[in-house]
């Protein structure tokens, strides 16, 4: 049988590090975070490469131990009370090259006790770049509406994020996407068990998941005159 990507102990490090979330707590626990956490996680990342090329040859799975796709454990506490330095969950983004350019869309795994899910698209896109994919929805409807409206797609991969209550500026409030035209982020997210994540198969998992998402994100890099 092969070996999992991941083993119980993520999961157990993640709860106890939900209830014990301190500095003095994460030192002491450290070698376990390493360990469990953080190499197979780089490991995991680094098997996603091939299978992520052969999807777009413009997104990277970069296993780096800093700057890559796995996310610090640590958060940034200019934005987050210091009585919780650290993300309970481990998240992992396979990115567009063109990141540090463009707020492009991404595919994002993300790994909490009983909380799993697999996503795709733009989160929290700034006000110039939500302007054109709204503008680019407008004008190119049926394309949109294969890409996340179709049955099957909408049952797996229901679309999430948050929504202006009125309808955006400059767009009809009888448009006949509206609903998606009022999205503040444009995501699809697939939940899945903490068991399919400690799964030997779980890179194959993702990466199906991915291939299915990757029309969003393909929509999505054409509205930001993005290669995909």
């Amino acid at each position: 049988m092969p070996r999992s990507w991941f083993d119980p102990a993520l999961f157990t490090f993640l709860r106890q590090l939900a209830r014990n979330n301190r500095r003095d707590w994460f030192l002491t626990n450290e070698e376990r975070y390493e360990h469990r956490l953080r190499e197979p996680a780089l490991q995991f990342i680094a098997a996603l490469a091939g299978p992520l090329s052969a999807i777009s040859a413009h997104y990277v799975a970069n296993p780096a131990k800093v700057g890559g796709s796995l996310f610090r454990i640590q958060r940034d506490t200019r934005y987050h009370h210091k009585d919780s330095p650290y993300k309970p969950w481990l998240g992992i983004r396979l990115y567009h090259e063109r990141r540090r350019e463009v707020h492009a869309p991404s595919f994002y795994i993300h790994l909490q006790p009983g909380e799993c899910f697999v996503a795709g698209g733009l989160w929290r896109p700034e006000s110039p770049t939500l302007k054109r994919v709204r503008e680019f929805i407008a004008d190119n409807p049926d394309a949109w509406r294969r890409a996340v409206h179709a049955p099957a797609f909408r049952r797996d991969f229901p679309l999430a994020g948050d929504s202006l209550t009125r309808p955006p500026r400059g767009f009809p409030a009888d448009h006949p996407l509206l609903d998606d035209l009022k999205r503040k982020d444009f995501i699809a997210v697939h939940a899945f068990s903490d068991s399919e994540a400690l799964s030997p198969r779980f890179d194959r998992f993702v990466m199906a998941r991915v291939k299915r998402l990757a029309p969003l994100a393909d929509y999505l890099c054409a509205a930001l005159d993005l290669e995909f």
